[in-house]
């Protein structure tokens, strides 16, 4: 008797965890973003490209939209399907009055804004969105298969 066996289809891995609103908590969001990516086997180019996402997100976070006795959270999602993969990086904070703004929206560099400018080269897509009751979430998309740009 012939018998197909079932196939198997990769599911999306996940990974949320709350962090201090410190830069202590800012730099452990990095860590542990790089310590799970590890262990879902992602390329690596996609982990280095996380990390800096990461790390510049979760500093935003912690500078721009503390708010005292409250968290931050770091969530990661893989989904393999459809090719390409998609990474998805959100880090939400307490301060949804607070967006976040690139270099080129009138403001002085010398005092920031080139970290987002970093995620909008290194994501694929970024978007702010509200995080209800009064927060905001960052949320980044990175395609496992990149296509590398030339900077001028």
């Amino acid at each position: 008797m012939n018998h197909t066996a079932p196939q198997l289809t990769p599911s999306t891995q996940t990974f949320r965890q709350q962090l201090p609103s410190t830069r202590r908590g800012a730099r452990l969001a990095r860590l542990l973003a790089v310590t799970e990516l590890r262990t879902w086997d992602l390329p690596p180019d996609i982990t280095e490209r996380a990390e800096l996402v990461v790390a510049e997100l979760a500093a935003n976070a912690v500078l721009h939209g503390r708010v005292p006795g409250r968290d931050v959270e770091l969530a990661l999602a893989y989904s393999p399907l459809p090719h390409p993969g998609r990474l998805l990086v959100e880090v939400s904070d307490a301060r949804g009055d607070r967006l976040p703004r690139t270099a080129g929206e009138d403001h002085d560099l010398s005092t920031g804004g080139r970290g987002l400018t970093l995620v909008t080269l290194l994501a694929d897509h970024w978007e702010t969105v509200p995080r209800p009751p009064g927060g905001k979430t960052v949320r980044a998309e990175l395609a496992t298969s990149v296509q590398y740009l030339t900077v001028r």
